[in-house]
């Protein structure tokens, strides 16, 4: 009967407990000898444990607990006197034994993997005292492996990457199984490796698990990736071995085995003439089944007719190879025709040539010498450039139009000409104008029909020594087709510039200055720039020739110095000097200036430095400078402020700060004169106080009232009777008003000349209140009281309240 892989372990586990029993059995041959022991109080003879070394087999799956081995002294005599005791890994909770007989098992399941033997110590005692009998001794239990542990591929899975078109037996990758179980008993961890998956493109070696390639040319470009799935088997790959599995990932890597190859043998562009230069004209590709480094092309023109018009370069990113337009070589011409270089509109003229043909070849940069044989790694294409007609603008005849003209020029001078035409087959007429943005001061005109540039303002090479303009070309039948011309003005020198002094000298001379002291060092500056280079030549005006003071010297070196003639300068005497000095330069014809030089007189100290220059300190009284001075006309002007300011603010404190008690009618006065009028008192300048008065007179109009409101303030109303004298005060008051400067605003009058009339409480005078018909009753006040009895007694109405 053919056994499974379960049952086949189960048959050698039952095979290693039959030996295990068998070898216990004999267990008592064996002894093991131990020092002499001593029980205390006598000597012993010496006695023997009985014992082999004990064997375990792991993974036992039994019920019951699995027997050991078991332990005897010869000191035992069967009669149950000694006790066995046992201590140590594992004892009491994995291993027991019977105190009795000495008999151990184990109670738990044992794995080798996880610990693969135990180290115990027995003990045989007597049991009436409890003491040893024996010597403590140790032994070992050994767990006895068997296969339960497949192979397992600890750094899996795997990647690895070789070369394209590698020959048979490239080493890939070693993959590597390792097996938990003793290597030192039978095959349970010896591995063999097989490839399940790969083949017949890889191999492995069945013992050190090495991949080797097993066909040649393997190509990446048919096929870049391969996976495999090896296979490790324990038992020396018999059957009934466990067995583990992994992936391994294989990448080809590109190698430059396929050379360039165009798609098509041909290929025809259509541009303008008017592309400008080092514009695009054509992408072209070479293919190749490469990638990377590999496939990196070189594109160049190898023949043809346009091979100083067209050049070709590749696009690193895409491996295209780009047609252009092929530029001037600047480098090769002057630096004046570079911009004219760089800006030129195009090379291609269908007038002169209508197409071009270019003969073009790709070839990989880096070719691998192992595959030359594979054919040439370059191939070539024809290129046909077909140049199509526009209508261009004028072309000039230089590209660069150099002039020259003396500042001295007159206006209207001729400068130069210049000339364009139009290359298109109409050869239409061409106007040429000036672009002003060159020309902003418009110092240069030209002739629209002939190209005549002329100058139309004075020209000054100290302001400006270039002009560098552009001229348009137009053609008269299309406007919109204007060329660009470019001209170099050159202004050339005349001496139109006289010498003048290189800066503001500011010299002086020390009051103790000796004669022939140099006291100042001068030189010239001209803004003409003659050919030679300039020279002056320095001298005293025919004034100052004979003066006493200071002479001058020519250093012919373009500078002059200042020397003193006599010594004692004082400065009470004269503290500043002027001297003019005449430069000549050396142009034709040539100028001179005299520009004079300021001299102060200056208190030197022992070293000849000047201290102080100022004249004024022998003029002003010792003790007060300018400083002084000024600060105290200063005091004194704020003195006399201050006294304008107190005397206004007198004057304007002589008038009254108070009125006269009668005259005062400001708004915020209120006269209780009279008795009131109950709830028309309170109004503020009741108009209608004024506007009810009997007689209306004409008074002066008051200064502060604008003529609309004196207008209303002055109605008509009809006149009703009334108090004369309070008519005639009001009056008096309301003419001291108007003409007073000082009064208050017109409406804040406030007056109370009439007591009124439409009060709800009437008049509370006592005077009538006991003969008034007034319904109001009184009686309640007897109730406020002792200190309202009065007043019950006036208005109240009982007798009761009368007499009491």
């Amino acid at each position: 009967m053919k056994l499974g892989k379960v049952e086949f372990c189960h048959f050698l586990q039952l095979i290693a407990l039959v030996l295990c029993f068998s070898g216990m059995s004999q267990a008592e041959l064996s002894r093991s000898s131990s020092k002499p022991y001593f029980q205390s109080g006598r000597p012993r003879t010496k006695r023997s444990w009985v014992w082999n070394q004990f064997f375990v087999l792991e993974e036992y799956m039994g019920s019951d607990p699995l027997y050991v081995g078991k332990l005897h002294s010869d000191v035992d005599k069967g009669d149950g006197s000694i006790k066995y005791i046992l201590s140590g890994e594992g004892a009491s909770s994995i291993f027991i034994i019977d105190e009795n007989t000495g008999d151990i098992h184990a109670t738990k399941r044992l794995d080798r993997e996880e610990q693969a033997y135990y180290t115990l110590r027995a003990q045989a005692l007597d049991r009436l005292t409890n003491k040893p009998v024996e010597p403590e001794s140790e032994f070992v239990i050994k767990i006895q492996d068997i296969n339960d542990n497949e192979p397992k591929f600890l750094d899996g899975p795997y990647t690895a990457g070789i070369p394209e078109m590698s020959p048979v037996g490239t080493s890939v990758v070693q993959v590597t199984a390792t097996d938990a179980d003793d290597p030192t008993y039978g095959n349970s961890a010896r591995v063999v490796y097989s490839i399940l998956q790969g083949q017949p493109y890889f191999s492995v070696e069945p013992k050190t698990g090495v991949i080797k390639t097993a066909l040649p040319n393997m190509d990446r470009e048919a096929k870049d990736q391969y996976l495999l799935v090896i296979q490790a088997k324990d038992m020396v790959g018999q059957n009934g071995g466990l067995s583990g599995t992994t992936s391994v990932t294989v990448t080809l890597t590109d190698v430059n085995d396929n050379p360039p190859r165009f798609p098509r043998r041909s290929y025809q562009y259509n541009v303008p003439e008017s592309l400008p230069v080092a514009s695009v004209v054509a992408r072209i590709k070479a293919a190749d089944a490469d990638i990377g480094a590999n496939a990196e092309m070189e594109y160049k023109i190898v023949d043809g007719d346009g091979l100083g018009i067209f050049k070709i370069s590749v696009d690193k990113d895409t491996q295209e190879g780009i047609i252009t337009i092929q530029k001037c070589l600047a480098a090769e011409r002057k630096e004046a025709f570079r911009v004219f270089c760089e800006s030129q509109d195009a090379d291609l003229d269908f007038e002169a040539k209508t197409s071009y043909t270019l003969r073009i070849e790709a070839a990989n940069k880096d070719a691998d010498p192992r595959f030359l044989s594979l054919g040439p790694f370059s191939d070539t294409t024809t290129v046909k450039i077909i140049v199509e007609d526009v209508d261009e603008p004028p072309v000039f005849s230089s590209p660069l139009y150099p002039m020259e003209v003396s500042e001295a020029t007159q206006v209207g001078n001729i400068i130069g000409t210049v000339a364009a035409h139009d290359p298109d087959s109409s050869n239409s007429p061409v106007r040429y104008s000036i672009d002003r943005n060159t020309d902003l001061e418009r110092y240069f005109n030209i002739d629209a029909n002939s190209g005549v540039i002329t100058t139309a303002k004075s020209l000054d090479r100290e302001t400006n020594a270039v002009h560098n303009i552009t001229v348009l070309a137009m053609e008269s039948q299309n406007p919109s087709q204007v060329g660009r011309g470019y001209v170099t003005i050159a202004i050339l020198d005349i001496n139109d510039n006289a010498p003048e002094f290189a800066m503001d000298y500011e010299t002086t001379v020390c009051e103790n200055a000796q004669p022939g002291q140099v006291i100042q060092k001068i030189s010239a500056v001209d803004r003409d720039e003659p050919s030679n280079g300039h020279q002056f030549y320095f001298s005293l005006t025919t004034d100052a020739t004979n003066n006493h003071n200071f002479s001058l010297k020519d250093n012919k070196d373009n500078t002059a110095s200042i020397l003193t003639r006599r010594n004692g300068f004082r400065r009470q005497e004269q503290s500043v000097y002027y001297l003019p000095i005449f430069i000549m330069d050396s142009g034709s014809p040539s100028l001179s200036s005299t520009n004079t030089l300021t001299i102060r007189v200056c208190d030197c100290d022992a070293d000849g430095i000047a201290q102080t220059c100022n004249a004024e300190a022998y003029v002003l009284p010792a003790g007060l400078s300018t400083g002084a001075l000024i600060a105290i006309l200063a005091c004194v002007l704020t003195l006399l402020v201050l006294i304008l300011l107190i005397v206004t603010m007198r004057r304007r404190k002589k008038e009254p700060l108070i009125f006269d008690e009668e005259r005062d009618i400001r708004e915020n006065i209120v006269r209780y004169d009279d008795e009131g009028g109950g709830e028309e008192d309170t109004e503020a300048f009741d108009m209608a106080a004024l506007r009810n008065l009997n007689v209306i007179r004409d008074t002066k109009t008051r200064r502060d009232v604008t003529p609309e409101i004196q207008f209303l303030s002055r109605p008509t109303f009809k006149s009703i009777p009334d108090n004369v004298i309070f008519r005639e005060f009001i009056w008096e008051r309301l003419k001291e008003a108007d003409v007073d400067p000082c009064a208050p605003p017109y409406d804040s009058l406030q007056t109370y000349a009439f007591e009124g009339n439409g009060s709800v409480a009437e008049s509370l005078s006592s005077l009538e209140s006991i003969s008034s018909n007034s319904d109001q009753n009184y009686d309640y006040l007897s109730d406020w009281g002792p200190r309202f009895k009065r007043l019950a007694d006036m208005y109240g109405t009982g007798q009761e309240t009368l007499y009491s």
